[in-house]
């Protein structure tokens, strides 16, 4: 007989399912207390693959037990067997009733702040029974959480080269700009230039932001000090917060004052800094079903950001 066709005779999802827990927990003990079942029964599903695929899954070590290399391949694929079925549960919950569902984001805190929560209002006006799980991440980060099927799909800055797993569409191309408090006495100025602005009391994002890291290169290029003394770096909210009420200017995508409805009345300063634009768009892992509900999500944020488009 085929593997392939004991597989599809032999093999049980509960098995499947033992084996991911055993590999997360690290010993068929802790999988066992997990999964509120005895130890034999794990060890029982576990030999019951080894025999279906005639190959050691499980490796013993000082520190528990480890997956072998034909495991992990197993653990791969009951990944995406198991995302697959949720994917599919997902459909059949949306035929049943359209205005529900639930769709899993992931971005950095300005797009979550302007283009996601501005998509998610648009949908939900539509329906008012859908929900969101938003998960905030750095750029490095961004394809990992669609590798683990930890998020439906990734919103924000594109990274050349696109990795072969990875299905990349740009929306348009974002810059940067600097803003101030609508009462700054540089709100009213029709030209400035960077070096009258060095100290200046600024806020940034933090540094890991890559957009971050071309301020400050730009910052040096020009001979002035990074970070500048009494500087302040945060989340959106506080940077928002104090450029809007105190003598702080700031550093934004220009995508954040476009989608963000909820921020503070800013001033966009009349300032070129020169930094080229970057691609922004939706990124979602290739072969993998998109559920009916992640697509509304994914139309409700090309329509928000197609006047953008047209612009650049």
């Amino acid at each position: 007989m085929q593997v392939s066709d004991r597989v599809g005779r032999r093999i049980k999802l509960h098995d499947l399912h033992v084996l991911m827990a055993v590999a997360q927990s690290g010993s068929m003990g802790k999988a066992a207390r997990r999964l509120n079942t005895s130890q034999s029964a794990i060890s029982r599903s576990i030999a019951e693959l080894e025999h279906t695929f005639g190959v050691r899954l499980f490796d013993r070590g000082r520190l528990g037990i480890e997956p072998t290399q034909c495991g992990r391949a197993l653990l791969g694929c009951g990944a995406a067997i198991f995302d697959e079925l949720r994917q599919g549960v997902k459909s059949i919950e949306f035929l049943t009733d359209p205005t529900v569902g639930e769709v899993r984001v992931a971005g950095n805190e300005h797009i979550i702040a302007g283009l996601i929560a501005s998509a998610f209002g648009r949908l939900r006006a539509q329906c008012p029974g859908i929900a969101i799980d938003v998960a905030s991440v750095v750029m490095s980060e961004q394809y990992r959480e669609l590798r683990d099927r930890k998020v439906d799909l990734v919103v924000g800055r594109i990274a050349p080269p696109g990795d072969e797993d990875i299905q990349t569409e740009v929306l348009f191309h974002d810059g940067v700009v600097v803003v101030a408090g609508l009462q700054s006495r540089w709100a009213r100025r029709r030209k400035v230039d960077l070096a009258e602005l060095a100290d200046e009391p600024w806020v940034f994002p933090q540094p890991q932001s890559p957009f971050s890291r071309s301020v400050a290169e730009l910052f040096r290029a020009r001979g002035l000090q990074f970070p500048p003394k009494g500087m302040a770096r945060g989340s959106v909210n506080l940077l928002c917060a104090l450029v809007a009420s105190g003598p702080f200017l700031g550093i934004f995508p220009a995508s954040l004052l476009h989608f963000g409805a909820n921020l503070p009345p800013l001033k966009v300063l009349p300032l070129d800094l020169a930094i080229p634009p970057w691609p922004v768009g939706i990124m979602t892992l290739k072969n993998r079903t998109i559920s009916p509900v992640a697509q509304l999500f994914i139309d409700c944020i090309r329509k928000l950001a197609k006047p953008l488009a047209q612009r650049g």
